[in-house]
């Protein structure tokens, strides 16, 4: 069970993952030495599963923010199996949920555009074994984009 400083210690890490040591302590109101021995508990207990840059995907021209619904052939381990090692090796895919409901899988992918993402479609995505149909939404806005985790 977390205590209440190791929740402010998470909270502050998720708005600023490169905040040093000594303002991180001064923020939860402890030493930097028992701060640090906070933040390597939280780490080793697997609270913490890294630390990354937010990248600006405009500059990086793959702007074009799509959401894949696909619907295997069949729902047996294998194709399962098969669904995922091949999802996972496609780098224009953020993120892959297999889901309950009316199809199997949710994607999540970033691509340049339009073209771009006819390709990703053809080459990539429909090549994946076990693959049925796919019903795409392209986003027309991100209203909230965030990787903070709620912490009560």
């Amino acid at each position: 069970m977390l205590d209440k400083i190791s929740k402010r210690i998470l909270a502050e890490l998720q708005n600023d993952g490169r905040i040093s040591n000594v303002e991180l302590a001064t923020r939860v109101n402890l030493s930097p030495a028992a701060c640090l021995e906070r933040v390597r508990k939280l780490q080793e207990s697997g609270y913490i599963l890294g630390y990354t840059a937010q990248l600006n995907p405009h500059l990086l021209d793959v702007a074009l923010l799509v959401f894949i619904e696909v619907v295997l052939d069949r729902t047996t381990p294998d194709v399962f199996e098969a669904f995922k090692r091949g999802v996972q090796a496609i780098p224009e895919v953020l993120e892959c949920h297999m889901v309950a409901g009316g199809f199997d899988y949710l994607v999540k992918a970033r691509v340049k555009d339009m073209n771009a993402y006819r390709d990703f479609l053809g080459k990539s995505l429909l090549q994946l074994s076990g693959v049925r149909e796919t019903h795409t939404y392209a986003v027309m806005e991100e209203v909230k984009n965030t990787t903070n985790l709620p912490i009560k």
